[in-house]
């Protein structure tokens, strides 16, 4: 099928970042939303962003009138009857999103594809939702979507295998790369990147090493471009904080994906990171704050403590068949900004140390959070 007109439900940042994408890329973009103040907030925020790019001369006078042109605006649902692809950014509430989902299906043709942009709900029970769950699928952007590279296609159990390969060319189209994701918690990136966070709070948590060190330690020492504290501060602690537990709960609290008691204290003070001036830091953050300080052996704990996990969770996820090395790899880097794709950086450690290091963990825990994947022995043993 090929797809001209394209329906963005929701006219927020992630709507409106989308919008931006599709229309850029010469589809016909129409946004939906039923409040009338963020559709002009949508509206101003566009014409202000290609403005900004003319002047900086990213785009010519006419590209930006040419893009202009591609998008409109509706507090109407009934606008988008004429689409061949809706694609909902709406609040990340299961009930929500199913309400809208049905009222989609009641104005849009039989051929249209419906997807969701959800970060961390089932693409098999929202798709279940719809009287024709082939059409659905998970079409998962990155914040800010026309920056983020990567797209994660997910498709639900019901999922007809030919809409999937739709949304490959559709996001080729877009000028991004598609990974496919198994509909699990998380998919791919909110998976696999969980122990970047968890394993760095449990380490703070036990006075291991300070916020400060342990960012600097995976800055240094794994090229990281943000440490874990400032990555949460940036992203948000309401958003990480839910996100963790949406896994959690998905997996049937299993106890690699547990929340941190920390990061909860700071969402119910409100310290929400640089959105609020406050999380683990305060902001604005001193620029002469000084080097930050920890020894060698500090170092390799920590570094080598995260990244045993971080690897441990990219292989059991190729593993349990969730996505593909190569997948998993790329997401990383396009997705989360890591520097090097997981599975190519456990080759580079070897595996065989990823899996005595989660081991170690093991013995000195008792804890099932610290189980190395049954994948490390057979990637060890393809070496």
């Amino acid at each position: 099928m090929k797809i001209d007109t394209v329906a963005i439900i929701g006219s927020g940042a992630m709507g409106s970042g989308i919008a931006q994408v599709c229309a850029m890329a010469g589809f016909t973009t129409l946004l939906f939303d039923k409040n009338a103040a963020a559709v002009e907030r949508s509206r101003k925020s566009l014409n202000d962003i290609f403005s900004m790019l003319e002047s900086k001369n990213k785009i010519t006078a006419t590209e930006r009138s040419n893009y202009l042109d591609k998008l409109s605006w509706n507090e109407s649902l009934s606008a988008i009857s004429g689409v061949q692809l809706v694609i909902e950014a709406i609040v990340e509430n299961a009930e929500i999103k199913r309400e809208i989902f049905s009222e989609i299906e009641a104005i849009v043709d039989a051929t249209c594809i419906i997807c969701s942009n959800t970060s961390s709900l089932s693409i098999t029970g929202l798709a279940a939702t719809c009287t024709e769950p082939g059409r659905f699928a998970g079409l998962h952007f990155f914040n800010p979507a026309p920056l983020m590279k990567l797209v994660e296609i997910i498709p639900a159990l019901q999922t007809d295998p030919a809409v999937i390969e739709t949304l490959k060319v559709f996001v080729q189209q877009l000028g991004k790369t598609g990974v496919i994701a198994r509909d699990s918690p998380g998919f791919i990136v909110n998976r696999l990147a969980r122990s970047y966070y968890s394993e760095s709070l449990r380490i703070y948590e036990e006075h291991q090493a300070t916020t400060e060190q342990i960012d600097q330690i995976m800055k240094d020492k794994g090229g990281f471009k943000m440490g874990p504290f400032e990555l949460m501060d940036l992203i948000g602690h309401d958003i990480n904080f839910s996100v963790t537990n949406s896994v959690f709960t998905s997996f049937f609290f299993d106890p690699r994906y547990k929340p941190s008691h920390s990061q909860k204290q700071l969402v119910e003070a409100g310290w929400l990171g640089r959105k609020a001036g406050r999380g683990f830091y305060r902001y604005p953050r001193p620029a002469d704050a000084g080097p930050v300080e920890y020894n060698q052996e500090l170092g390799e704990q920590v570094f080598d403590r995260i990244i045993s996990m971080l690897v441990n969770e990219a292989v059991d996820a190729v593993y349990l068949g969730v996505c593909s090395e190569s997948d998993a790899d790329l997401a990383m880097q396009l997705g989360a900004n890591y520097p090097k794709g997981l599975i190519a950086w456990g080759r580079e450690i070897g595996f065989a140390r990823i899996q005595a290091n989660i081991l170690r963990l093991r013995e000195a825990y008792h804890e099932d959070r610290y189980r190395p994947s049954k994948g490390l022995e057979e990637l060890n043993d393809k070496l």
